[in-house]
């Protein structure tokens, strides 16, 4: 049976400007560290998967002592505290309904179930973080029937393929009956490597990423009435008023 996995920020939701970015700076600030990133600091850390590793790779030896940390553990140990309250500020922000689905995510996913296929989220982000996007994204019929598959499950995040080759073996999925809706480049890059049919939505800080790999590019998935942006069609296939599961199929069967 085919498989529709979804990866969740930029993906379910565009989550990054309206929800990673201000719960990162407002968690910066409770603990008085001297960081607030821009749109435009933001959108370079996006290259590095992962929210606690993004935080890392702002640390410097000042910031050390401004975090009071003196050792690699202690280091681990305060990031981890201080990603464990980013997560619980973003996902206030998703209930609060700041974070609405994007186009064509709802019907996908309901369409997906009811016709058997499995449907999976595969992050690098907080499992409770992908867990309120999803809720909220997919709403209340669907989220329970779908596998969340999130956060520090597996060592090497994306670029690398490990999160999706943990998908396909705890599900038991052959590559060849799955397609994968990302947003990024080393989102694309993951998947691709995973030997995963790739479709990307782009979102807010990912127009200019390197889609090498993915089958098609669009704005969104569309909704009837309101029908995506093509803006690469790699694998020769061209989609109708909107994205559906039967132009899934015909993607994976390419």
């Amino acid at each position: 049976m085919p498989a529709l996995v979804f990866d969740c920020d930029g993906v379910l939701a565009d989550t990054e400007r309206d929800g990673h970015l201000p719960a990162f700076n407002a968690a910066f600030a409770e603990v008085g560290l001297p960081i607030r990133w821009s749109e435009a600091d933001y959108a370079v850390k996006l290259r590095v998967g992962g929210g606690k590793e993004r935080i890392a790779s702002a640390f410097t030896p000042e910031l050390d002592e401004a975090a009071g940390v003196s050792s690699d553990d202690e280091r681990s140990a305060w990031i981890a505290r201080l990603h464990k309250r980013k997560t619980a500020l973003f996902t206030e922000r998703v209930e609060g309904g700041l974070l609405p689905g994007r186009p064509g995510i709802r019907r996908l996913i309901a369409d997906a179930l009811a016709a058997g296929w499995t449907v999976a989220v595969a992050s690098t982000s907080a499992e409770a973080s992908v867990r309120a996007v999803l809720r909220y994204a997919a709403g209340e019929d669907s989220y329970p029937h779908c596998h969340v598959f999130a956060g520090d499950i597996v060592a090497a995040k994306k670029p690398a393929p490990d999160i999706y080759l943990k998908v396909l073996a705890d599900l038991a999925l052959d590559p060849a009956d799955c397609v994968v809706v990302e947003d990024s480049g080393i989102g694309v890059a993951a998947a691709v490597a995973a030997g995963l049919v790739t479709v990307v939505t782009v979102s807010s800080f990912t127009a200019d990423d390197d889609f090498t790999g993915a089958a098609l590019v669009l704005s969104d998935l569309g909704d009837p009435g309101s029908p995506p942006t093509v803006l690469a069609a790699p694998a020769g296939f061209v989609p109708g008023d909107f994205v559906t599961l039967d132009d899934l199929a015909v993607l994976i069967s390419h």
